[in-house]
């Protein structure tokens, strides 16, 4: 972590973990010179713990890889309930510009609401590939039609079962907040909006990924985001035994090396955004 970076969601100990994890942002130097860098975004009431084997996979590729903590997070759930979408927005924004100014290439690698970031970011600039696991772009009925009337009755809903993560020993030491805001879930649906509506103006090389077993986002999200987008070079990544948190749960480390492998690739093909063909699918069994 370079200096400056707050510390204070490094330790976090909810009810439900069994030890200690660091949770803490993180800055690490890529290995073997600046091969570019790389912003990874964590979902919500999350931590940068769950983007983190990730970014160690492109650490090794020789990327930087930057995991600041988005704002409300590493606090108190009540402090995330005050903060509208736009926040996190105009936050990771600003992440993404530093690195614009230090680096030539820069990607975005985001989890959940990480990825909806990651794509409202790609829509209005231009990284060089983005990568999106478990991106939730609509929820079901009654959900978006309850949820703007339910948060003022009642305001959080405690997390009974801990993250979607189908390893239980991964699944116990997640850090987090252990109540979700409806209010920032509220907010999350606006973004939803505002995202659904620009996919076509991303043209960024685009890998996206889900577990086969997320019951936080509809896994046929994953279809329709690949679908809506403009980019010529798109990929989709089936991660069959997995929950919502992949990059923590079975096939984390699978989906860690196909990240790098895919961010690699674009890195060494110039004209990666001009390439013909059909979406690539993959699927990844454990």
């Amino acid at each position: 972590m370079r200096g400056g970076e707050s510390a204070g969601a490094g330790r976090l100990r909810m009810a439900w973990i069994a030890e200690p994890v660091d949770a803490a942002p993180f800055d690490l130097p890529g290995e073997g010179g600046d091969d570019g860098a790389a912003l990874c975004l964590h979902g919500l009431t999350g931590t940068p713990y769950e983007v983190r084997p990730l970014a160690e996979a492109l650490v090794a590729r020789g990327f930087r890889a930057r995991g600041p903590l988005l704002p409300g997070h590493g606090t108190r759930p009540e402090e995330l309930a005050k903060l509208k979408f736009q926040d996190w927005v105009e936050a990771v924004h600003r992440e993404y510009e530093n690195l614009r100014v230090a680096h030539a290439r820069v990607v975005v690698v985001g989890l959940s609401l990480g990825g909806l970031l990651s794509l409202e970011l790609a829509s209005r600039t231009r990284p060089d590939a983005i990568a999106v696991v478990g991106t939730p772009l609509t929820f079901g009925a009654p959900i978006p039609q309850l949820v703007p009337i339910i948060k003022y009755l009642k305001p959080m809903l405690n997390k009974r079962e801990g993250s979607d993560i189908l390893d239980p020993e991964a699944r116990a030491r997640h850090p987090g907040y252990s109540q979700m805001p409806l209010a920032s879930v509220h907010e999350l649906i606006r973004l939803q909006r505002r995202v659904a509506g620009a996919l076509g103006r991303i043209e960024a090389p685009a890998l996206v990924a889900h577990g086969a077993h997320d019951r936080t986002a509809q896994p046929g999200d994953a279809r329709r985001i690949l679908d809506g987008l403009g980019s010529k070079v798109k990929e989709s990544l089936v991660c069959a035994d997995s929950g919502h948190v992949v990059p923590v749960d079975r096939d984390g480390a699978a989906l860690a090396r196909h990240v790098a492998d895919f961010m690699a690739a674009q890195r060494a093909d110039v004209n990666a955004r001009n390439r013909p063909g059909r979406p690539g699918v993959a699927s990844v069994d454990g």
